[in-house]
């Protein structure tokens, strides 16, 4: 949709071809966390999220401007609890990291604890506090990307006729077609469980506890999440999501009996290099892909739709190295 909408805004004619409907594979979640990489051992990856996550305020007002949806886009920042002395001299040597990599765009400082309801308990009491992170409501977020491909005469399908350019953006099924395309296996499906609370945190920062992602949302709901699994019986939620609750409230204990409001299961497209998948598609001419964005899908998205665009509209060529097909070893 992101690509789509890069493409279109530029003038060119799209159409959508989704046979699932928006939202059904891996985009349609709940969690909607932006945050970056950590700050040192810099590279490519980390420079295009980086400048991905930057454009983001911008890129999202310019589609719910021309669509009239908003897509539940904040930039609210992020917590981060430490759990002791090493640690907290670790975070402060990539703070210094920061104020270099990030440009002056934004910080990554470590603060005083101060025992607020809506911070994340931690045992130095210290917190890591950066300004880049943002979130976004992923489900909004497509519908702000549909209204504004509306507006530009484009619309959603579950099937057509390919024309011109095709870009594949096709999640773990995608994965799967480039796999036995190349005689190789160059990514996989690792599941994905989230769940919403009712819980108002308003435009509070975004934690990050321990692997676990709890952001609050502009319907009034924190999203939890969310569990990496790699073998699995259905692909509905399941029992798994019990520990990231129980995580969660002992985490946060402001969230101490707020009602679930929703669950969630999805299948996410990992490549064997865990960044994106861009380009032309070997030996199939006006082919492109777009994949495997593992957990970082919607923060790579301005980038990823407008380097996209780039290369499909007029043929320049902006992927970064380590996100080719021909990187997938």
């Amino acid at each position: 949709m992101s690509v789509a909408w890069a493409c279109a805004r530029r003038g060119a004619r799209v159409q959508v071809i989704d046979p699932h409907g928006l939202g059904a594979g891996s985009s349609g979640g709940l969690v909607g966390a932006l945050s970056p990489h950590v700050p040192e051992a810099w590279n490519g990856k980390k420079a295009f999220q980086l400048e991905s996550l930057l454009m983001a305020a911008d890129w999202w007002a310019g589609v719910e401007a021309f669509g009239g949806v908003s897509p539940g886009y904040a930039r609210v920042g992020r917590l981060q609890p430490l759990a002791d002395a090493a640690a907290v001299d670790l975070a402060r040597g990539r703070a210094a990291s920061a104020a270099g990599l990030w440009q002056g765009a934004a910080e990554w400082r470590v603060v005083p604890a101060t025992g607020a309801a809506w911070e994340p308990v931690s045992p130095s009491g210290w917190l890591v506090e950066d300004t880049l992170s943002a979130r976004i409501s992923p489900r909004l977020a497509l519908g702000a990307l549909e209204e504004a491909l509306r507006g530009r005469g484009a619309e959603v399908v579950p099937d057509a006729a390919e024309e011109g350019a095709v870009v594949h953006a096709t999640g773990v099924a995608g994965l799967a077609d480039l796999s036995a395309a190349l005689g190789r296996k160059v990514g996989a499906g690792v599941k994905g469980q989230a769940l919403a609370l009712r819980f108002e945190a308003g435009d509070r920062p975004q934690l990050f506890v321990d692997g676990l992602h709890i952001v609050g949302h502009v319907d009034g709901t924190v999203a939890v999440g969310s569990t990496s699994e790699t073998a699995w019986t259905e692909d509905g939620p399941d029992g798994q999501l019990d520990g990231p609750l129980a995580r969660a409230v002992a985490a946060v204990p402001a969230l101490v009996g707020a009602p679930v409001m929703a669950r969630w299961a999805g299948v996410r497209p990992r490549a064997v290099s865990r960044a994106p998948v861009l380009g032309a598609w070997p030996g199939r001419a006006g082919h492109f892909l777009a994949n495997g964005g593992f957990k970082i899908g919607f923060g790579m998205a301005p980038k990823v739709a407008e380097v996209m665009a780039d290369l499909v509209l007029d043929g320049r060529d902006g992927v970064p190295e380590g996100f080719r097909v021909e990187d997938l070893r």
